[in-house]
């Protein structure tokens, strides 16, 4: 099984989906990265702010980075391979190089209580 690991641009927690407003674009590659961790895929995700020593110790990350700058973030290895750069990668690829179903990487499980919105039937928020 192959390795992949994501260099993620500084981003203010581990998978940039939190504040008032979520891009759906970490959102997507948050839930893609755990999905494919819970089957076992080795996938690890390095944030610039809160892991700088994994960029400086990764010798392709830290060549792209001091020639390139922070705008070539975020950087995907396969098996220590630069195999994408400024975009994550797509669900897609992610099944190819993880070697699972696309359905199994994109698939969201939201737990609903017992009203559809969420919120108990007495109308708690």
């Amino acid at each position: 099984m192959s390795k992949i690991e994501i260099f993620d641009p500084a981003m203010c927690c581990s998978t940039g989906v939190c504040g008032p407003s979520i891009n759906k674009e970490l959102l997507r590659v948050a839930t893609a990265i755990n999905n494919m961790a819970k089957k076992g895929v080795n996938i690890t995700r390095h944030n610039l702010s809160s892991e700088p020593q994994a960029f400086i110790d990764n010798k392709k990350v830290n060549e792209l980075l001091m020639k390139d700058g922070a705008e070539v973030l975020p950087i995907t290895l396969v098996d220590g391979e630069v195999v994408k750069l400024k975009a994550y990668p797509t669900n897609d690829e992610f099944a190819s190089w993880s070697g699972l179903a696309k359905n199994d990487i994109a698939h969201i499980n939201i737990k609903k209580s017992k009203g559809q919105c969420g919120c108990s039937d007495k109308g708690d928020l």
